[in-house]
């Protein structure tokens, strides 16, 4: 069965959002790396696989419903970040978002009654309920230990352990 056109529109722009959450942690990833925080860096680059995975995942399911997926420009993420506070903070923001996208696409795919997405979108809403809470988890050990001195290097080994 064809996706509906504004079921299609809202699964590309979330295929597309995926692409760019994966660019945007890959370069997180290196920021980490040159800042000597190879745990940091070995959980963003993950991170960025995961994303491409889910973009992936998207892309095939427009396709196993008869439309074909368009792949969009997206904006070069930022390079440099204040601190791993800022870094993590940015990641906490992005799941959220994701999340809050992802919401909207089920609420639009139940409201037409299109159960076969709504089951396809399951995977994402379980998936993004464990990222949202991985990143609260990083964020709030961030502020128990701090980024001053050591602090740093147990966020640096805390991050690493959950890659």
């Amino acid at each position: 069965m064809r996706l509906d056109k504004k079921v299609y529109d809202l699964l590309n722009k979330q295929m597309n959002r995926e692409f760019q959450a994966s660019n945007t942690y890959l370069q997180m990833g290196a920021w980490a790396e040159d800042q000597d925080l190879t745990g940091c860096a070995k959980f963003l680059y993950k991170h960025a696989e995961e994303e491409k995975e889910h973009m992936r995942k998207i892309f095939d399911y427009i396709l196993e419903r008869s439309r074909q997926p368009k792949l969009g420009e997206i904006p070069s993420p930022k390079t440099n970040y204040k601190d791993v506070k800022e870094l993590f903070d940015i990641v906490y923001k992005e799941e959220k978002d994701v999340t809050d996208s992802i919401h909207k696409i089920t609420h639009e795919v139940w409201e037409q009654k299109d159960l076969t997405t709504f089951s396809f979108l399951q995977w994402f809403i379980d998936e993004q309920r464990e990222e949202e809470a991985l990143a609260v988890e990083i964020v709030g050990k961030i502020k128990i230990i701090g980024t001053q001195g050591q602090g740093v290097y147990m966020i640096d080994e805390f991050v690493g352990s959950k890659a």
